[in-house]
């Protein structure tokens, strides 16, 4: 048995839960998993993990060798980019988290075109709205919307997120158009709730350096940025979602911008990456492909 192999096998089923689990995400069947563990744990002398048809756990000794292994897969990592850099040839896989509508809209078009330029690389994609951990989830790189409170990371600012409430012709002519943000109090509103913040039903519009703030109402409330574009598009009601969203429908007549004489705040973007050993080729590549497209 490979050592390395034999650890990432290990690591993998101890943080998924299960060899099956580990399997699928290591392309190997879990009778393979299963003969790696065996073999450390064969090899240490010690179980590794307390396993039953139900549910694996780590040992105490399988905690401590966890850590250790994490370390020795990230060095071996580390010193196959030194190759890599030599060559100036990004390769591997990179692990990268992003918002939900920003990742599906603005970030994956990019990443398309970053690996078609990049065929030695992989990218693993994961979009979710919640906040997620950059080491405890082995993020390479994360995009954040809004201010930065951790200052442990590098972090590149990106063009801003700037949201823009619109609606379809049809429901402007059933219903009235705007003349000012407090208006919207009686439209049929869009709200959108974030699975990890509070309900956006709080809409804030500018205007000769003044800031008006609206508490609308709504009937229907969505957890996805899509759906209310859907829903908007289809006559319910106004929506207030980011641009990048909005543009293809706005150009194409399917969506009015309401109250255009008012801008919207816009909140910062950031791609955020760890400062240490973790600079390899991929990332530095990527880095620099999402700043040249989106910075």
């Amino acid at each position: 048995m490979d050592r390395l192999a034999s650890m990432a096998a290990f690591v993998k089923a101890a943080e998924v839960g299960s060899f099956a689990a580990a399997a699928s995400a290591l392309r190997m069947s879990p009778q393979m998993i299963a003969k790696h563990v065996t073999w450390l744990e064969t090899r240490l002398g010690a179980r590794l993990l307390n396993r039953t048809t139900r549910r694996q756990s780590l040992t105490d000794i399988g905690k401590a060798y966890y850590d250790r292994c994490k370390l020795v897969l990230a060095d071996a990592d580390w010193a196959d980019s030194l190759a890599d850099e030599a060559k100036g040839a990004p390769r591997g896989r990179l692990r990268v988290n992003a918002p939900l509508s920003f990742g599906a809209q603005s970030l994956t078009p990019v990443i398309a075109r970053y690996l078609r330029q990049y065929p030695g690389v992989e990218v693993d994609l994961v979009l979710s709205d919640r906040f997620v951990d950059l080491v405890e989830e082995e993020f390479e790189a994360v995009f954040r919307i809004g201010p930065l409170a951790d200052s442990s990371f590098m972090a590149r600012e990106l063009a801003p997120f700037r949201l823009v409430a619109c609606a379809s012709p049809d429901y402007l002519r059933e219903r009235g158009v705007p003349a000012t943000p407090f208006d919207l109090e009686a439209h049929e509103c869009l709200a959108y709730a974030s699975t990890s913040g509070p309900i956006a039903n709080t809409w804030r519009f500018v205007r000769d350096e003044e800031t008006y703030t609206v508490e609308v109402k709504h009937r229907l409330l969505v957890n996805d940025a899509k759906a209310l574009l859907v829903a908007a598009l289809n006559g319910f009601g106004i929506a207030f979602i980011a641009e990048d969203l909005a543009r293809e429908g706005l150009r194409s007549g399917r969506l009015t911008k309401v109250l255009p004489d008012y801008e919207t705040p816009s909140r910062p973007i950031h791609l955020i990456y760890h400062p240490d050993r973790r600079q390899t080729p991929k990332l530095k590549s990527f880095i620099s492909a999402v700043v040249s497209e989106l910075g």
